[in-house]
């Protein structure tokens, strides 16, 4: 795992195998550059079920999370067939907001194929920006020792 320079390091992680499907390769047998955010779905999503903050356990609690900001920077390419693990690392931000941070690597050999990270923020059931932290989510912080 790679230290990003600057950032909080209390965090959780979640490590995910995922398989290269056809549907997901270009022409060249490479994956397309838009499926990696896939990927990093589908790291957010198993980290959710992990940790107990899913879509669904945010929506029971009153609120949706959108994506409002996403990077990925591409280092290696994946193929068809191959298997990949997301490794999804949740970064504490004393702010109403979640930030997630993926690296991607190759199975196989376990280079480091992609890197990036996605910022998502609260809105209430109305669709109105949340400014504080919700108190489901200040709860879940201090389950996971996060805060105190």
């Amino acid at each position: 795992m790679r230290k990003r320079r600057g950032l909080n390091e209390a965090a959780l992680v979640h490590r995910e195998s995922v398989k290269v499907r056809f549907s997901e390769v270009d022409s060249m047998n490479i994956v397309w550059h838009g499926n990696y955010v896939k990927f990093f779905e589908d790291g957010r999503e198993a980290f959710g079920k992990k940790f107990g903050i899913g879509y669904l356990d945010i929506y029971g609690a009153g609120y949706t999370a959108p994506i409002v900001d996403l990077h990925i920077s591409y280092i290696k390419s994946l193929t068809y067939g191959e298997s990949a693990i997301v490794e999804t690392k949740y970064i504490f931000l004393p702010a109403a907001k979640i930030r997630f941070e993926y690296d991607i690597y190759r199975e196989s050999d376990n280079t480091l194929v992609a890197t990036g990270y996605s910022l998502q923020v609260f809105l209430n059931l109305d669709g109105e920006l949340e400014w504080n932290n919700p108190e489901f989510y200040t709860e879940w912080q201090r389950r996971w020792k996060l805060i105190k």
